[in-house]
């Protein structure tokens, strides 16, 4: 027989079956409305109230239910519904009806007893139909089945069965478990109740706002929501079921209103601030003394989020999820896709191997099942930290935008939770990522050119602006590129200009240096740990956390590495309890800038986009960030954290960052930068005030005590770098107290230290 012949019968079969199915589908609902028909009206006629008497007889007022059941099972095998399975549909919605008719004829059982009582069978089977069609009991049919489970359980025993059988019919037929439906049921019950306190919450907020007349930008809250959806489908024909968890905020239906242009001096004359704006209590630490009244920047200064349609819907979800399934089968691999989580860029779909399969089996198919998907680059988890299962990380067709308004104005970042809250972005489920600089203590962000370091800085600043004020946080930005962060000049929380010239930042890391040991013995005379407890116990002098940010680090080791590398290891090391914080950006991520010292003392960072795994693993110790997809795609490696996470950053535009620019310049009438450490910085920080360096004593008893001078024994006793050790050589030359350079011969020292202690 021929492949057309049998191509051709197979047609003929497939379509006598969909033929047969409508027929049948067809003859059930006409049966159904007939019965409906009869049940309500008075115009089926003769034989319309021949079935209402015979139906009613039979299942008294549960023939109504039967009627409605009927067109239901009609409707399914006309449509050919999938969860339409014959002989078990047949059989599990004839015992919601038998169960059905059971809680009707409970009702009226006992009275029917008893008026049976000492009646014949025949009797009792007229007196059962009579009643039925009268509405009383459950008919003859009903009241039989009911009277005997009622004569061997009892009454309340026929309920426990009946309520039984409901459950367990129900759990067989659609194969959904008891405990995950409860659990369902009471998510939905605290989501509800949150979002009822919430919304109390904000209207008792909106009703404050509005009688102290607070500034009000108009526009409404855009709820961070994450749809969870249960999706069926048939897997490898065992009717498997995979989680599909969505990040589009499909609830989000009405656009914001634009926001209103209002002048700086009309929110200055409308808002009042009632005076709470603590004067800045900066003499501890020799800033100058300044009052501003500080208003912080308005939501509505950034871009609201665009409603994207997503073309990755479920049955999409579903259909990739099997191609994965069967990829990994031709290679030999048993694994089931268990959960899939879908993000604004890529999508994971966690798999769970059978017993014997080795996770390398599967890492090592890396490439195989790119191809298969017919996508750019995948990233395999293996391991999910916390999870029985491997992760499959697959971009989506087309990429959701993540803002940084999404992220300032969800619940994780209005939560007051962090001294120094940065807005990340989300991660692959959707979720608002928000960490604590004060937390990190320090991080190291890398990554090649276009991959999103630049704007991951804008955003990180942005986040310390919308919620904190000058007296909590001051930055000190350092920007060797000179155009990245230079429009930050002017705003009240730097504490002096942006620093482009490599020297001078050199001088402004020792300064930092020299601030945190001048904290620290503030600490130790106030009798406290932290920067914290200090601020807790000393109100009236509160020192303001200081975040440094150099964005770009390897300028500033080509020109003064040593020196640069000396500064950040100690900052790095013992600045955390003092509020002095890091944050280094680089788009060279070798080992030259990334040295291990500066590397060992970074403990938190972010890697965007690199172009080899040798970057990745300078960055994170490990690979994966090559495999990244750019534009903001990153691994968030937190201190604490057994792998790193992944993450889609926060966009933020230029014009966004310079409408909150402005708006914070406003506010002032001058720049609020601290004279002293401007002019320290200047003159070349390394320098104490009577122009000699704070290590020089230490370095003329090494000398004396040795009886010989050179810039590496200083550089190795002093743990030092290069620039200034020479610095040291120099001034004691200048000093008398060693010799001129000879060339290769050693220094003379002119002096000894009984001398120097009769000076």
């Amino acid at each position: 027989m021929s492949r057309r012949t049998k191509r051709k019968k197979s047609d003929e079969v497939g379509y006598l079956s969909r033929f047969n199915h409508e027929i049948k589908g067809v003859f059930l609902i006409a049966i159904g409305l007939i019965l409906v028909v009869s049940m309500h009206t008075t115009g089926a006629g003769s034989v319309g109230e021949f079935i209402k008497d015979i139906s009613t007889g039979l299942f008294s007022t549960a023939a109504y239910i039967l009627s409605y059941i009927i067109i239901l099972c009609g409707v399914l095998v006309l449509s050919n519904a999938f969860f339409w399975k014959n002989k078990s549909s047949i059989l599990y919605f004839s015992l919601v009806f038998i169960s059905l008719l059971i809680i009707v004829s409970l009702r009226d059982i006992k009275l029917i007893i008893e008026g049976a009582a000492g009646e014949s069978i025949n009797n009792t089977l007229a007196l059962s139909f009579r009643l039925g069609k009268e509405g009383i009991g459950g008919g003859l049919i009903g009241n039989m089945i009911t009277g005997l489970l009622v004569k061997l359980f009892g009454e309340i025993g026929g309920i426990i069965i009946v309520i039984s059988i409901l459950i367990i019919s129900t759990m067989m037929y659609t194969k959904i478990s008891l405990l995950t439906l409860l659990s369902n049921v009471k998510n939905l019950f605290l989501k509800l109740f949150k979002g009822s306190r919430e919304f109390i919450g904000e209207f008792v907020m909106v009703s404050s706002n509005k009688k102290s007349n607070k500034f009000d930008d108009g526009l409404d809250d855009l709820d961070d929501i994450k749809l969870e959806v249960a999706v069926g489908k048939d897997l490898d024909e065992k009717e498997e079921k995979i989680k599909v968890l969505d990040f589009t905020t499909e609830a989000i239906k009405e656009a914001e209103e634009e926001l209103k242009d209002k002048s700086i001096d009309d929110i200055k004359s409308k808002n009042s601030i009632n005076g709470m704006e603590e004067e800045l209590q900066l003499d501890v630490s020799n800033y100058s003394d300044t009052q501003i009244e500080y208003i912080l920047p308005n939501i509505g200064l950034l871009n609201q989020l665009d409603q994207q349609a997503s073309k990755d819907d479920k049955k999409k979800i579903i259909k990739k999820a099997k191609v994965l399934e069967e990829t990994l089968k031709n290679f030999g691999v048993d694994a089931k896709v268990i959960q899939v989580s879908k993000g604004p860029v890529i999508t994971r779909y966690e798999l769970q191997p059978s017993i014997g399969v080795k996770v390398s089996k599967i890492v090592n198919l890396s490439d195989d099942i790119a191809l298969n998907m017919a996508a750019p680059a995948i990233r395999i988890e293996a391991p999910i930290p916390g999870k029985a299962a491997i992760g499959i990380e697959i971009p989506n067709d087309d990429a959701a935008n993540v803002t940084l308004r999404e992220v300032i104005d969800s619940n994780n970042y209005k939560s007051n939770k962090f001294n120094i809250p940065f807005a990340l972005g989300k991660d692959i489920s959707g979720n608002p990522v928000v960490t604590d600089i004060s937390k990190m203590p320090h991080l190291l962000v890398a990554g090649a050119t276009g991959s999103g370091k630049s704007v991951c800085i804008n955003s990180l600043i942005l986040s310390i602006l919308f919620n904190s004020k000058p007296e909590d946080v001051r930055l000190i930005l350092i920007d060797p590129k000179v155009v990245e962060l230079n429009q930050y000049n002017g705003i009240p929380h730097l504490l002096i200009p942006v620093v482009t010239d490599p020297k001078k930042a050199t001088s402004a890391l020792n300064w930092a240096v020299q601030e945190m040991t001048k904290r620290y013995k503030l600490f130790a005379d106030g009798h406290v740990k932290d920067i914290k407890s200090y601020n807790e116990k000393y109100l009236e002098h509160k020192l303001p956390f200081i975040v440094i940010i150099i964005d770009e680090l390897a300028d500033l080791m080509m020109v003064a590495a040593n020196d640069v590398e000396d500064a950040i290891c100690r900052l790095a090391q013992m600045a955390r309890a003092a509020g002095l914080h890091l944050i280094l950006a680089t788009q060279r991520p070798s080992v030259d800038v990334i040295t291990g010292v500066i590397k060992a003392n970074i403990p938190s960072r972010i890697a965007f986009s690199t172009a080899s795994q040798a970057d990745s693993r300078t960055i994170l110790d490990m690979g994966g960030a090559e495999k990244l997809l750019g534009k903001g795609d990153m691994l968030f490696y937190p201190i604490g954290a057994n792998k790193p996470i992944r993450l889609q950053g926060a966009f933020v535009s230029e014009a966004e960052v310079e409408r909150v620019i402005a708006f914070i310049k406003n506010q002032i009438e001058k720049p609020l930068y601290e004279s002293e450490i401007i002019s320290k910085i200047d003159q070349g920080n390394t320098l104490d005030m009577n122009g000699s360096d704070e290590l020089f004593d230490n370095a003329v008893e090494l000398v004396l005590e040795n009886q010989q001078a050179s810039i590496s024994m200083l550089q190795r006793r002093l743990r030092i770098g290069y620039n200034r050790a020479a610095r040291l050589i120099d001034e004691m030359e200048e000093k008398g107290i060693i010799g001129q350079h000879e060339g290769s011969k050693p220094r003379q020292v002119l002096i000894k230290g009984e001398d120097l202690i009769g000076k």
